[in-house]
């Protein structure tokens, strides 16, 4: 069940209906959420419902005796560690991990197919695993850490685990933030319901209208079904998916937030127009917080930081860029895409470029986004053999049959469109009387009424979201 189904506008408008008369009560909201997260989470393939209630159960009682048997707390931990990272193990990286140990035994001439041993269940992703394993992690991790106390109620950890607006594709959201608010009903505003009906508008619009147009020309492309190529052909459609992934997650984001909102519960900001950052650090403090914070907190921070030297502030560096590129793919080209990371942000720290053309702001932002932009290649590329091919053709400055703007013209369009928002944004936050304006005038009724116009008539073809295969 997809937010741009006709299920999920069913689902939506009869839990709203039930919603006034369950959440006055703990447990009535609490086995309500659980039961309605669990509708939407089997609408997929229920089978895999057993997983997020083994991770469930193991963090649940795991927070338990952490504080019961203070002893055995690094046992305890462990333990949560090695059931919730040992099966997204399994599902995730089997493939991956079989593979590397193949290619390894080749070069000492010896044959051996792994892969067929693994079970048929265990090659089926489940959907949104990384994000309910690593929000059920940082659950443990606080409560071992003494900074959050365990609920005793099961229901109510359930309700903040598999909380369906952001049960599948995040935002992750922590223990800390959640569980109190959980303790609470809220009779939601008017304004806020208007806030929550713009974020869901604009998500979806970002959806539907954006990233769904650029598909068939993306996916026409990296599936090799396109006749054209090219320098300038493949710096379009590389220019193309980054806004297609960007307005596909940030979408999502906004329409899980604005679900939320209309709940009386509140996600922070998972995106913050990172095609606008300064400088690469600052485009991962807007890309994709609630992960890029998870990874900070939780791997970058303990393993130093910044505070422990050149040396260890680099290896602390890698070893995070690197999970978070396997977090996201069992694929080599999810490790070249963070290794990319690794050399860009590892150069920007060494020089401090941004901050000496700080002057030129427009150009820093259009040369963190093309560094982002090649990094994104390989992020999207089948292979590495793909990927090195098409950044090939990047810069060898390879003529290209121009028709390909009259073929593809009915997606590149809303390319320009893409590019005309976050230009506007940038305007609006850089220039204050373009901000008075905006204000002034209340510009966010039309927008919200051109996005829902958009929305009816515009639409792509329906696709999933990207990062549901993550």
């Amino acid at each position: 069940m997809v937010f741009n189904s006709l299920e999920f506008l069913i689902f939506f408008i009869i839990f709203f209906l039930l919603w006034p008369i369950v959440r006055k009560r703990n447990t009535s909201r609490w086995l309500f959420i659980t039961t309605a997260s669990a509708i939407f989470y089997a609408w997929w393939d229920w089978r895999f419902l057993f997983l997020i209630l083994f991770s469930g159960l193991i963090d649940y009682i795991s927070g338990i005796l952490l504080i019961k048997n203070q002893k055995g707390k690094k046992i305890i931990l462990g333990f949560s560690l090695l059931a919730n990272l040992g099966s997204l193990s399994i599902f995730k990286y089997s493939v991956f991990f079989s593979t590397i140990i193949q290619d390894v035994l080749k070069i000492i001439n010896i044959e051996i197919d792994l892969i067929d041993r693994i079970p048929d269940f265990a090659l089926i992703l489940p959907v949104g695993i990384s994000f309910y394993t690593f929000q059920s992690l940082s659950y443990t991790i606080d409560i071992y850490r003494g900074r959050l106390q365990p609920t005793k109620n099961i229901l109510h950890f359930f309700s903040y685990l598999a909380m369906f607006p952001q049960l599948v594709a995040g935002p992750i959201i922590r223990a800390s933030d959640f569980l109190h608010q959980l303790k609470t009903y809220r009779i939601v505003s008017d304004i806020e319901k208007w806030n929550a009906i713009k974020l869901i508008c604009f998500g979806l619009f970002q959806k539907v209208v954006i990233a769904d147009n650029l598909s068939f020309f993306i996916d026409s492309s990296f599936e090799n079904k396109s006749v054209y190529d090219g320098t300038l052909y493949w710096w379009i459609v590389s220019i193309a998916f980054s806004f297609q992934i960007y307005n596909d997650f940030s979408g999502y984001s906004l329409i899980a937030r604005g679900i939320a909102k209309l709940m009386g519960f509140h996600f922070k900001m998972n995106f913050n127009h990172p095609y606008l950052a300064n400088s690469l650090r600052q485009f991962w403090t807007r890309w994709h917080i609630s992960l890029s914070t998870w990874f900070r907190d939780y791997i970058y921070i303990p393993m130093g930081g910044s505070y422990k030297g050149v040396y260890r502030a680099f290896f602390a560096l890698v070893v995070t860029m690197l999970l978070s590129g396997l977090w996201h793919g069992a694929n080599y080209t999810f490790i070249v895409w963070a290794s990319l990371h690794i050399v860009f942000l590892y150069f920007e720290r060494l020089t401090n470029w941004p901050n000496k053309l700080k002057k030129f702001t427009p150009f820093i932002i259009v040369i963190i986004f093309i560094q982002v932009t090649i990094a994104w290649v390989y992020f999207r590329a089948e292979n590495l053999e793909q990927a090195n091919m098409i950044i090939g053709k990047l810069f060898i400055f390879k003529k290209s049959n121009l028709n390909f703007f009259n073929t593809y013209y009915n997606n590149i369009f809303f390319l320009y469109l893409g590019i005309l928002i976050e230009v506007s944004i940038y305007l609006r936050k850089r220039y204050l009387p373009i901000l008075n304006f905006y204000m002034h005038y209340n510009l966010d009724v039309i927008s919200v009424s051109v996005s829902i116009i958009m929305i009816l008539f515009f639409r792509g073809e329906g696709q999933q979201f990207i990062y549901f295969q993550f």
